[in-house]
C-alpha cells in the first residue's frame, strides 16, 4: 500500500509543478487550461500525502497538506477567473486557514514529540513554510512562491530520504526542476 500511495502523490504532485512551471510560457486559454489542471491535480494528490505523512507521525507536515487544501482551492478559483474576479473573503480566509494550519501543526509536533528534538522536525518546518506560504503566494499570482516551493522541495526530499520513501524523494527532485524553470520564466516576464 505505501508504493501505491508514494506513486499516486507523488504523480499528482509532480504533474502539478510540471503543469504550473509549463503554463508561465504560455498565454490566454492554454495558460488558464494549464493551471487550472496544475490545481486541480494538487488537489487529487493530497489525500495520499496526508495518510503517507501521518503514518510516519509527520504531524506538522500533515497538518500543511490538510491546511493546504483552501490555498489550492483559491488557485483554482483564480486560475479559472484569470484572476479577474477576486473573491476577498475567500483570501481571508485562505490567509487565516494557512496561518491556523502553521500554528496547529507545530504546536501539536512540539507537545507530542515534547519539543524540537528530531532532524525531521526541523525538515517539516521547513516544508510547511514552503508549502503554505508557497502555495498561498503563487494562487495570489506572487512570484516569491516559487522561491518558498524550492525550500519545501529540498526539505521534503530530505525527509524522504530519512523516511525511506524513494519515490517520494525522487519526484521532489524532479519537481524542484520543474520550480526552478517556473521561477526561471517569470523572472523572464518581469521588467
Amino acid at each position: 500500500m505505501d508504493l501505491v500511495l508514494q506513486a499516486w502523490g507523488g504523480a499528482f504532485y509532480l504533474s502539478s509543478k510540471i503543469l504550473l512551471a509549463l503554463a508561465e510560457s504560455r498565454s490566454g486559454a492554454s495558460k488558464k487550461k494549464l493551471k487550472v489542471s496544475a490545481w486541480a491535480s494538487y488537489l487529487i494528490g493530497v489525500p495520499a500525502w496526508v495518510i503517507i505523512l501521518i503514518g510516519n507521525q509527520n504531524w506538522i507536515a500533515a497538518s500543511i497538506e490538510t491546511g493546504a487544501v483552501p490555498a489550492m482551492l483559491l488557485g483554482l478559483y483564480n486560475a479559472y477567473h484569470d484572476h479577474n474576479k477576486p473573491n476577498r473573503l475567500f483570501n481571508k480566509a485562505v490567509t487565516l486557514i494557512t496561518y491556523a494550519s502553521l500554528i496547529f501543526g507545530l504546536s501539536f509536533s512540539l507537545y507530542h514529540k515534547a519539543g524540537l528534538t528530531s532532524l525531521s522536525q526541523l525538515l517539516e518546518i521547513g516544508m510547511m513554510l514552503g508549502f503554505l506560504l508557497g502555495s498561498n503566494y503563487l494562487a495570489r499570482g506572487n512570484n516569491v512562491g516559487w522561491l518558498l516551493f524550492m525550500l519545501m522541495n529540498l526539505c521534503t526530499a530530505a525527509l524522504m530520504l530519512l523516511q525511506e520513501k524513494p519515490i517520494l524523494m525522487v519526484q521532489q527532485l524532479i519537481s524542484l526542476g520543474f520550480v526552478i524553470y517556473g521561477y526561471h520564466k517569470t523572472r523572464l516576464k518581469q521588467p
